[in-house]
């Protein structure tokens, strides 16, 4: 494919129904003749914080599918899954999906509910590692929190469900909403720890929790609704025991940047994987 071609690029907000809310990610569904550089390209021009594109139909309701934001080619992302889910739902109907990703195979259903279209990915096998010291007192310099900002409930971890991210807890809420932190050096952290995100988590009760996601490796100071760091975060609760065998915690994100988002976190019995659900909705 030339570079005067222009695929179609359609634009969905996910963990939302408003297309104020929640995350926006592009979404190209046919990107078989695209390479590397003009993806990136292309997800440079949108601005979002990924988009998505499909390279190969390789079965019934089964792709191929890669992740960019406008800086670089991430392994997983969430809610641009979400939103591509949406988007072929929209065009060939809800049912079962199949994405090879970088990070692996993850499966995605796409159900109608009152009218509105859910999805729900189910994450690659999880784990959970220990935050060395060192690299602990780095995060918390660059985002200019003390010690004692964090919930000792809540222990710092490395997360994994498709993408790593560094989970951390404040203490507050009021710690959560004054996000204003040294964008160079937690890139440069990030970069060293091969980070994703760092996932800043508040807990409001038992199983209800209000995120934030710095990405300065992706270009953008803060995703609005992160479905991989949700992910990982499952995999954290339940490492943590902070939640029952099986659950669903809800994971308020974006309210921050004015952009409300809920992600569902599902844990079943049994089963490693997480799942993550939510809605969404074409924007324009």
């Amino acid at each position: 494919m030339t570079h005067d071609h222009r695929p179609e690029i359609l634009r969905y907000t996910a963990f939302s129904a408003d297309p104020a809310g929640g995350n926006p990610a592009g979404v190209v569904l046919d990107a078989a003749g695209l390479d590397e550089e003009r993806m990136l390209a292309i997800a440079a021009e949108l601005g979002y914080s990924e988009s998505a594109f499909l390279t190969e139909r390789t079965g019934e309701g089964a792709y191929t599918i890669r992740y960019f934001s406008p800086k670089a080619e991430v392994p997983f992302c969430g809610h641009a899954t979400v939103a591509t889910a949406l988007a072929l739902a929209e065009r060939d109907g809800p049912g079962a999906l199949e994405f090879t990703t970088p990070a692996g195979a993850v499966p995605v259903s796409v159900v109608r509910e009152g009218g509105a279209l859910l999805a729900t990915l189910t994450s690659v096998a999880p784990h959970v590692e220990e935050v060395a010291e060192a690299d602990l007192t780095e995060a918390l310099a660059a985002l200019d929190w003390a010690v004692a900002d964090l919930d000792p409930a809540l222990p710092p971890r490395i997360a994994y469900a498709g993408a790593r991210h560094l989970v951390l807890a404040a203490a507050t809420r009021e710690r959560l909403a004054e996000l204003d932190y040294d964008f160079a050096r937690l890139e440069a952290l990030m970069r060293r720890l091969d980070l994703t995100t760092l996932q800043l988590v508040w807990r409001e009760g038992p199983e209800v929790f209000h995120v934030r996601d710095p990405f300065p490796v992706g270009g953008v100071v803060e995703d609005p609704a992160t479905g991989a760091a949700a992910a990982a975060f499952g995999a954290y609760a339940r490492e943590l025991g902070l939640a029952p065998e099986a659950a669903v915690l809800p994971l308020h994100q974006g309210a921050d940047m004015g952009r409300p988002g809920t992600l569902t976190v599902e844990l079943r019995a049994g089963d490693a994987r997480i799942r993550v659900s939510g809605t969404g909705t074409r924007i324009g």
